[in-house]
């Protein structure tokens, strides 16, 4: 059988992915309209709505789908085996290749798979390049095959993307929102529940055979691999036409795309792209609590809060921060923000690695909160929870979100209060937005930008280590002495990340040098160390320390939430101004620095969730989330609110550390609406 050449691949190849992505989004919005989920309630003008703005939307889609084969598109050349320029190319990639397997560079830093990812992919390209180098027979048929596989790819990957659409409209009755977004981040759970609840394999391996037998259809008589010359006239047209699509498509998906919603849920919804929104899904990174979780009338939700937050009684007392100064106790302030610590760590909570021996002769001399647990189990969960004393909202935390402002902070407090307020990390405070942050609440940023480079003994691709931190906080410190000026410090350390590597020569730990409980035993050594250089300035005995984790080193558990997955070591050290003390009290992250402030007698302003733990009237609760599933814990009763508007109630047994759960048989409608409170005026008003 005699193939037709294919001289311009792209040309060819870009009308059949529009073609392609234009065809299954029609068939998901028939499919859609017709699912059990789906209420139908619109008329002859949102039918033609949903399918011509829906050709729309799918059409801008296809325009970014475009871009990876456009790349592809532009190495289609035959230019990179010519001789000596491929030879070249061919040692460059040997050397590269052999720097990356053999050598200390970045990807072997951050450990986890990267590194195999990374080698394995760069041998592969080694070898193949090679093969076609040396053996130029093979390189049209191999560009035959490799333009087959593409083809396949993207098909499948359009399939694949519908299947996962109607499987998450199934569930939530929408398109990919945030929850998907949370989906890839927790992949071991997420799988483990899809495979469980549907038959994937048949799914996967059926989509792959219908894919492989339509791509054998329509290109059988193509000959792929005459795409091997690429004239740079043709190149130049693809491209000013492909990034004059893609540029009307992304003014259009983002100015046009949302602000034509309808009322109607189900139409909306029917119209958009699943793709896009999962691309807007990243971007906004918020979920809507009114949407998709139990809801009360907001005035109730109001009065639930201020009582149980004793607002009431604040707002009639409060004053402006600094009206009356007179009592207030100006201590120094260091809140250490340890990086994973999980409480079993520590010899108190079981731990029997002995790797904190500071932290369990500091916990020894201090006040201790032995039931406090953390809000998330991601970093910046931790600082929202300490700097703005605010339960977790769904979607992603406040911190990561540029757009969120009008933040009422910890160190707002204080600097208005007189307070040098500090926010000192390690690493690039870029990452996470923390730079952008913590400058919106008030702190003056130090990050590894403002250390001395030379004085740094030790850094990862995280940042400097905790040792550097600390040593650069004491010099700051010593300059706020002398200059007379009370400091508030939140230090946030590095060390106990992978790739869990730290400084030679601190400790000994034999038996898994580069391991989790090594580097939290040289997070231990650099505490020690910093409060023993500490105590020999002259502003110790004027300041407090904090030391408390951002999250557990694992949140994986038999429920969504695993309360023993949250429970963190917490404990303020302040010789001569508070005795040592161990508070029994279940309590939360938010609840650390209201409690700080209020020993300090510093008046703030009652927009704080967090409450003094020391008081009589202390309603002992913890909050604790993921970024779609919100917890409640208290009187023993564990309170999830999940999407879709699902509640769930454990009883949970705590025997020594240990948090057992179990499903409540009878549930506490008390405590669900103290949940639903909690969680939904917050969301509504950030």
């Amino acid at each position: 059988m005699n193939k037709r050449k294919v001289s311009d691949w792209f040309s060819f190849f870009a009308p059949k992915v529009i073609l392609a992505t234009l065809i299954v989004g029609i068939i998901v919005r028939i499919v859609l309209i017709f699912h059990p989920v789906t209420t139908i309630d619109w008329g002859f003008s949102d039918w033609v709505r949903i399918f011509l703005l829906g050709i729309v939307n799918d059409l801008a889609y296809s325009s970014l789908l475009l871009i990876p084969a456009f790349i592809i598109y532009t190495f289609l050349t035959d230019i990179k085996y010519k001789k000596p320029e491929g030879y070249f190319y061919w040692i460059a990639l040997l050397l590269l290749t052999g720097f990356v397997v053999l050598f200390d560079d970045i990807t072997n830093q951050y450990g986890g798979v990267l590194p195999r990812i990374v080698n394995a992919t760069l041998l592969v390209l080694t070898i193949f390049y090679t093969i076609r180098l040396f053996f130029p027979r093979i390189q049209k048929p191999w560009r035959n095959i490799f333009l087959y596989f593409i083809a396949i790819l993207y098909l499948y990957f359009i399939i694949i993307v519908a299947v996962a659409e109607i499987v998450f409209w199934s569930e939530f009755g929408v398109r990919f929102n945030f929850i998907a977004v949370d989906y890839l981040i927790y992949t071991h759970e997420v799988i483990g529940n899809i495979k469980e609840s549907y038959p994937i394999v048949p799914i996967f391996g059926g989509s792959l055979l219908i894919v492989g037998g339509l791509i054998y259809l329509l290109l059988r008589k193509k000959d792929m691999g005459s795409a091997s010359i690429l004239s740079f006239k043709r190149w130049i047209v693809s491209l000013v036409c492909l990034v004059g699509f893609v540029f009307v498509s992304i003014v259009w998906l983002h100015y046009g795309y949302r602000n034509l919603k309808r009322e109607n849920v189900y139409v909306s919804q029917l119209q958009e792209n699943g793709g896009w929104d999962f691309v807007e899904a990243f971007r906004s990174s918020t979920l809507d609590y009114n949407e998709f979780y139990p809801t009360m009338p907001q005035d109730q939700a109001d009065a639930i809060i201020r009582k149980l937050c004793h607002r009431d009684s604040q707002e009639a007392e409060s004053a402006p921060v600094a009206k009356d100064t007179s009592s207030i106790i100006k201590k120094n302030i260091v809140l250490i923000t340890v990086e994973s610590l999980s409480a079993d760590f520590l010899t108190r909570y079981g731990g029997v690695e002995n790797v904190t021996p500071s932290l369990d002769t500091l916990i020894t001399k201090s006040l201790v909160f032995d039931n406090l647990f953390a809000a998330g189990n991601r970093t910046v969960r931790g600082l929202e929870a300490l700097t703005l004393s605010l339960p977790p909202s769904p979607g992603e935390s406040l911190v990561k979100r540029p757009d969120a402002n009008g933040f009422y902070s910890v160190g707002e407090v204080l600097r208005n209060n007189g307070y040098r307020s500090l926010f000192i990390y390690g690493g690039d405070s870029y990452f996470d937005n923390m730079g952008s942050f913590f400058s919106k609440c008030g702190y003056e940023i130090v990050d590894k930008k403002r250390y001395n480079e030379e004085e740094i003994v030790f850094s990862n691709i995280w940042g400097a280590s905790d040792e550097d931190t600390y040593r650069e906080s004491i010099k700051i410190f010593d300059s706020c002495h002398l200059a007379n000026q009370p400091f508030f410090a939140h230090i946030m350390t590095v060390s106990n990340h992978r790739p869990y590597t730290y400084p030679e020569g601190r400790i000994e730990f034999p038996k898994d040098p580069q391991s989790r409980l090594a580097v939290v035993k040289y997070s231990d050594w650099a505490i020690g160390d910093f409060i023993s250089k500490s105590s020999e300035k002259e502003w110790f005995k004027e300041t407090i320390f904090v030391i408390i984790a951002d999250h557990c080193a694992s949140s994986a558990g038999k429920i969504q939430l695993p309360l023993g997955k949250y429970h963190i070591p917490a404990m303020i050290y302040s010789p001569g101004f508070i005795e040592p003390k161990v508070i029994e009290k279940t309590c939360s992250q938010i609840d650390v620095m209201p409690t700080l402030l209020t020993m300090l007698n510093i008046r703030y302003e009652p927009k704080f969730y967090g409450q003094n733990i020391l008081s009589e009237d202390f309603k002992e609760r913890a909050f604790l989330a993921t970024y779609q599933d919100l917890g409640y814990y208290s009187d023993n009763v564990l309170t999830i609110l999940s999407p879709v508007r699902r509640v769930r109630q454990f009883s949970i047994t705590q025997e020594g550390w240990s948090f057992t759960e179990k499903p409540l048989e009878t549930a506490v409608p008390r405590l669900q609406t103290e949940a639903q409170a909690f969680y939904q005026t917050i969301s509504n008003a950030y």
